[in-house]
């Protein structure tokens, strides 16, 4: 087995495929306990968007158009030769692909021609805000999920390839135009797929150094067993994919012309801040610790943030427990307040 594209489809745990969920916030609540991803067919097919995707690509590029308002958009292109790969170059010392900006419309007429190519060059607009690139597109292509608030991101390009990545948030993926390719790995794979550096990275998060069309089983042995546990799904316009919190994906867009929307959200508040700012630190006071102190804060790790939350403030007067209390956000903000005056030392 030399490459994923030989993987066959694996069901996606208990809920394989489902068909007609409504798009509700009681519906997407639901959704949010699965801890495997989820397919949705036809999720969005009634979305003007992918009425006209259906039609042609330049249908779908001339809707989109019709939404401009001069947006400057973040783009990365790169040869043909790229295979539509976005990584590194060859020493890791930066990307293959060239960054910049863009006027949304110069965009979508250069992905329409390049795209037709045999071997497209590869042009790629990833993770933007559709209140800024498309405004008005959510009132036409709606999915209202109320007090969620989720981040509306749009994803247009040529044939593309990303490698795969995590991300903290929970996610609805919404095949428009083209078709995608989602191979997902539970969180638990993470050893096994190589994850690059937290600083240099295509877009904030750290991604599998392993080519999944030429895997190096030599550098990369345990790839093997990851491969062993992956979920395969193909996204025809209209289909979606719910993805977990923390799951890898890996994404190819196949189409030559492709479009998705995302929405990510989270089910805690926006003031706990991100578990990934405690993985940073912890790495930087913890992980070079001596084993015998390291096992000892492994230890009162557990007590304090993985077990029971109740436990190490039962004893203590409900006036004095402090961080050990329920955080609020009032308590959130002291505390950020005491690191920041603790980091800046």
């Amino acid at each position: 087995m030399n490459s994923v594209e030989q993987f066959e489809p694996i069901k996606f745990g208990t809920l394989v495929s489902t068909e007609h969920v409504p798009r509700s916030r009681e519906a997407i609540d639901e959704l949010s306990k699965s801890p495997e991803p989820v397919l949705l067919k036809s999720f969005v097919l009634d979305w003007p968007a992918v009425t006209r995707a259906k039609l042609s690509d330049r249908e779908i590029a001339q809707y989109l158009m019709k939404f401009d308002r001069g947006a400057n958009v973040r783009v990365m292109v790169g040869p043909p030769n790229l295979n539509g790969r976005v990584f590194y170059n060859q020493d890791y010392s930066k990307f293959n692909v060239e960054g910049g900006t863009s006027k949304f419309d110069t965009l979508l007429r250069n992905v329409l021609q390049y795209g037709q190519d045999k071997h497209p060059s590869l042009i790629y607009m990833g993770s933007v805000d559709t209140s800024r690139c498309v405004p008005g597109f959510d009132n036409e292509n709606v999915f209202d999920i109320g007090d969620l608030n989720p981040l509306i991101s749009m994803w247009i390009g040529t044939k593309t390839r990303i490698a795969a990545h995590n991300d903290l948030p929970l996610n609805i993926a919404c095949v428009v135009a083209g078709k995608r390719r989602f191979t997902l790995f539970p969180p638990d794979q993470t050893p096994n797929l190589y994850p690059g550096p937290f600083e240099l990275t295509p877009a904030g998060r750290p991604i599998s150094l392993v080519d999944f069309h030429s895997p190096d089983f030599e550098r990369y042995p345990n790839f093997r067993e990851a491969m062993k546990v992956a979920r395969v799904a193909v996204l025809e316009p209209g289909d979606a994919v719910f993805i977990p919190s923390m799951w890898w994906h890996h994404v190819e867009a196949t189409g030559r012309f492709n479009v998705l929307v995302n929405y990510w959200w989270r089910n805690v508040p926006d003031f706990l801040g991100t578990p990934q700012d405690v993985l940073n630190h912890a790495m930087m006071t913890l992980r070079d610790l001596p084993p015998n102190e390291k096992k000892l804060w492994r230890e009162i790790f557990e007590y304090y943030v993985f077990g029971d939350a109740k436990s190490p403030a039962e004893h203590i007067p409900a006036s004095i427990r402090g961080i050990l209390a329920p955080i609020d956000e009032n308590r959130a903000r002291e505390t950020r307040a005491f690191l920041v005056n603790r980091l800046n030392r």
